[in-house]
């Protein structure tokens, strides 16, 4: 029984340390005690300074706290407090996530802390007024497609999207989108899959959260080189809003004021030379669509579409539909 007896005390005295202490905040050995007295365990000072280096040999790092009077405290986890608020912000502006699975995420997160570094969590979390998703079944979504690209399998679903009274409708008159799964990407708040199909030998994306009745089939997904090779960094820099469609390689004459919102779209590495003091010629490729449109038009004369011809005239094709609509 006394050997039972001293692992509750460890346990206890480990489960004591993770939850009420961190590198800001410790218990002294009274308080430990206290502790172990409310868990129905008997402890002196000299047995839990012994309990303490049994801890620190299995692995914890306990440290003395510069206090007075001493304290004792679990100073490094798996994350940092800082780590935990970063995680928690990302969960809290995820827009496929309801309000419910943001909460029961968030908790999960605090619980990785010490009770200090869960209330400040606490206090800095705000999800009631951010835009989320009404629909959870996005989790159950995502498994099945990484089950079925795991096993080389196509997946059958419906696709909606919403009418002007803000139903969801199925696509394509209701019809069964059977395609082979190539991979997930986390955009602008939403999974998309991109899949591919092979009659019109594409890669089209579908909203994760749009899909209805996701199954896996028994057909085997397709395999060829162009799936074998599909590059999803360079996809997302080069469409926008996960819009595809045929790519091109353009040339933007940029201002220096907006450079930065370049680099934040293509990417650091991306291909460009000065042309004077206050200006860069720019080359990326791009899918053209009226997302990659707008996204141009809030630069207003700051950036110059100049190349290809084709889709410079796109462009002011679509300004000026928009102007005549006024």
């Amino acid at each position: 029984m006394a050997g039972e007896s001293q692992k509750l005390k460890l346990l206890n005295l480990a489960k004591m340390l993770y939850e009420r202490t961190d590198e800001s905040h410790g218990l002294t050995c009274p308080e430990i005690i206290a502790g172990l007295a409310e868990a129905g365990i008997e402890a002196e000072r000299k047995s839990v300074y012994r309990d303490l280096d049994t801890l620190r040999d299995f692995g914890l790092d306990i440290a003395k706290l510069p206090t007075y009077p001493v304290s004792y405290a679990l100073v490094s986890r798996t994350f940092t407090a800082a780590e935990l608020m970063l995680l928690t912000d990302a969960v809290q502006s995820s827009r496929f996530l309801t309000v419910r699975m943001a909460h029961r995420l968030t908790e999960g997160l605090a619980s990785l802390g010490s009770c200090h570094q869960a209330a400040a969590l606490s206090k800095n979390v705000h999800v009631e007024g951010r835009i989320k998703m009404q629909n959870e079944s996005v989790f159950h979504h995502v498994d099945t497609l990484h089950e079925a690209i795991r096993r080389h399998r196509q997946v059958a679903f419906r696709y909606v999207k919403h009418d002007v009274n803000k139903r969801p409708q199925p696509q394509g008159g209701g019809r069964i989108y059977c395609e082979t799964p190539v991979c997930l990407i986390y955009s602008e708040g939403c999974y998309y899959l991109i899949a591919y199909n092979e009659k019109h030998d594409s890669f089209p994306s579908y909203r994760v959260d749009r899909m209805q009745g996701l199954r896996i089939t028994d057909e085997a997904a397709v395999r060829n080189e162009r799936i074998a090779t599909f590059d999803a960094a360079a996809y997302t820099s080069r469409t926008f809003s996960m819009f595809g469609g045929e790519t091109t390689p353009a040339t933007l004459l940029v201002e220096e004021s907006v450079m930065s919102a370049i680099i934040d779209r293509f990417g650091k590495d991306v291909e460009s030379a000065p042309v004077d003091a206050t200006h860069a010629r720019v080359h990326v490729t791009v899918a053209a669509s009226p997302v990659f449109f707008g996204w141009l038009a809030q630069f207003g004369t700051a950036v110059r579409l100049e190349a290809p011809s084709a889709l410079a005239r796109q462009y002011a094709d679509y300004l000026r539909d928009i102007a005549d609509s006024y």
